[in-house]
């Protein structure tokens, strides 16, 4: 059940918190986010520290398929309708940037970074392929419309970004967390105003960063009803048709592709977090049906946290917590907007402005249709009459059969079997 980037890189150790400290940023959550974000803070002289209640890199960050691309799904067109081609440029730029980052801090990191062109297609609805390489090319993304041959089936059509990216994600962190103030096995139990008490000692600070994923504060944000979890599988082929680009369906139910080294990451199977979905068997049959040599070398899943609107939410956490920020739903494309999160929230803690911040801003309008699907779902989890019942706010959790783990239908929170906490933002064990 590791992913092949646990299985080939070595991962580095961090002490524990040991005494009271002080620090004027804090961090927590040890995935891409939070340490992209320590990172950046320490090459620009400001005093940080972060703070992983496990191990860095061991929730989300280690499941990716590790795409940086620009091309999240067909959602410009969409943008450009609702936000206005100014926000959608912005945000284009923004992901760019992240592009652009990356490429050079890869430079003299050996982390299997390569250059390689992004597709974004459609089964069976030509026209929308055609309307998002019009909205690109009207902010200034030069995109193509394809035919995506390299596929094993046709497609109606497909959006091509080129000189886009993949690399293998912990090799890159894993490298860039030398000599971080990193603490790990430190898990903030408590949060109060500039100070933040853990499982071993109390941390002072003056500002605050969140990015564990789903944010851990119930009391602002309405970040439980603006976000909903949605699982995703992945499967390693060998002796499979490899491919020479990235590719993912518009369809939340579709496949991805992208190779690494000889290997191909076939993707897809998903659901949003404690209903059914078609999991690791939905690729193992399209695998059979497709590539009739191949070998299952790997399997993994992971889980994203999705927005309203498609956009993130990076900034200020909510209008009542002036020094607290949050980096959150990523929507299945959290590399660039990890490093995105990072420049912006950056600028913010040290009082400098960013041209992006108004683009990702949380306080934005959370009139979206999926807040009453989300409203819904937590209603409906709250007066089913099951046990057992997670510990977050008390939905009844459903049982997921592929990977016999208790799941959240609400707000995505996961356990094993016996209890034990896998996904926030549930932050204690259940008691089965």
């Amino acid at each position: 059940m590791d992913s092949i980037w646990l299985k080939t890189s070595s991962k580095p150790r961090f002490d524990a918190l040991g005494g009271n400290k002080k620090t004027d940023v804090l961090i927590i959550g040890g995935g891409i986010a939070g340490i992209l974000c320590a990172y950046k803070l320490k090459n620009a002289g400001v005093d940080c520290m972060l703070v992983e209640a496990d191990e860095i890199c061991e929730g989300i960050t280690k499941n990716t398929t590790a795409k940086i691309t620009l091309g999240h799904g067909l959602i410009y067109d969409k943008m450009t309708r609702r936000f206005g081609e100014d926000k959608a440029r912005l945000y284009a730029e923004a992901q760019s940037k992240a592009i652009q980052e990356y490429a050079q801090f890869c430079e003299n990191i050996d982390c299997d970074f390569e250059t390689r062109d992004n597709y974004v297609y459609s089964l069976n609805d030509r026209k929308k392929i055609e309307k998002e390489v019009a909205a690109l090319n009207r902010i200034g993304v030069k995109a193509e419309f394809s035919d995506a041959k390299e596929l094993p089936f046709s497609v109606a059509g497909a959006v091509c970004v080129k000189d886009q990216a993949q690399f293998h994600p912990l090799k890159f962190l894993y490298t860039i967390t030398k000599d971080l103030p990193i603490y790990e096995h430190t898990k903030v139990t408590e949060v109060m105003p500039n100070k933040a008490k853990t499982n071993r000692d109390e941390i002072t600070y003056k500002k605050l960063i969140i990015a564990t994923h789903l944010p851990m504060l119930n009391k602002h944000g309405l970040y439980s009803l603006k976000l909903y979890q949605h699982r995703s599988y992945v499967i390693a082929l060998k002796n499979a048709q490899n491919v020479g680009g990235m590719y993912v369906d518009e369809s939340d139910s579709g496949l991805s592709f992208r190779s690494y080294g000889d290997l191909l990451l076939l993707g897809g199977g998903g659901h949003r977090t404690g209903k059914e979905g078609g999991c690791w068997q939905e690729l193992e049959d399209f695998s059979r049906k497709h590539y009739k040599n191949a070998e299952i070398v790997g399997k993994w899943a992971t889980q994203d946290c999705i927005t309203l609107d498609d956009v993130p939410y990076i900034g200020q956490y909510a209008k009542s917590t002036s020094d607290v920020f949050v980096a959150t739903g990523f929507n299945k494309w959290g590399m660039t907007n990890a490093m995105v999160a990072a420049d912006i929230l950056c600028d913010l803690v040290q009082g400098k402005n960013s041209p992006y911040a108004a683009v990702f801003d949380p306080s934005r309008t959370v009139l979206r249709p999926q807040l009453a699907v989300n409203a819904f779902e937590s209603t409906v989890g709250i007066f089913t009459p099951t046990a057992p019942r997670c510990p977050h706010l008390g939905c009844a959790l459903k049982y997921n059969k592929a990977e016999h783990t208790w799941d959240c239908p609400c707000h995505g929170s996961r356990f094993t079997e016996d209890g034990q906490l896998i996904d926030n933002p549930a932050t204690d064990d259940k008691k089965m």
